[in-house]
């Protein structure tokens, strides 16, 4: 995460724990990983070591919105989910549905930053839920800032991988309706 800049630009640490990050086409993430929008388009399952008693929030986020050399929005975050039951991310609270990445054109390689904390407590969320087909309320989001509202501290696990444009873009766009 030092490598790629993740460390500061989205947390100030990299975390100690993986999060393991599984597309269904058959794509396992590793850290850095290059992929394309089409690959990452329907939400992937995630899972790290948990404590089956405990919540956790996982969040998934872009901090080269819209490009890296500009990241004006930054963050724009693609999924947050809180309050999940060990590492049982369908059993959690969906704060913000799943986007698939979607980079504009010739902006090069966007960050893609999973992220999991480990909650004190089931929390009471005052974020309004983000549906899968718009982007309002995406951009300009902080973990960082997130975190510290709700007293996460610092990510237990984390993973990423990195895209830039391809055919499927657009196909997201006016899904999103942009």
């Amino acid at each position: 995460m030092e490598e790629h800049c993740v460390v500061p630009d989205v947390i100030a640490k990299a975390p100690q724990g993986n999060i393991s990050v599984d597309y269904d086409c058959g794509i396992s993430v590793k850290p850095g990983m290059v992929l394309t929008p089409t690959q990452v388009k329907d939400q992937p399952c995630v899972k790290w070591e948990a404590d089956d008693g405990k919540f956790y929030t996982l969040v998934m986020t872009d901090p080269d919105a819209p490009s890296r050399k500009d990241p004006k929005f930054r963050e724009w975050h693609h999924w947050l989910v809180g309050n999940i039951p060990g590492n049982q991310v369908a059993k959690g609270d969906v704060l913000s549905a799943y986007i698939g990445s979607g980079p504009p054109p010739e902006t090069g390689l966007h960050r893609y930053v999973f992220l999991v904390y480990e909650q004190k407590c089931k929390l009471t969320f005052d974020e309004k839920p983000l549906p899968d087909n718009s982007g309002d309320g995406r951009g300009g989001f902080k973990i960082a800032k997130f975190a510290e509202k709700y007293e996460l501290g610092d990510p237990v696990a984390g993973n990423f991988y990195q895209a830039e444009y391809d055919d499927y873009v657009p196909i997201l766009y006016k899904k999103l309706g942009a």
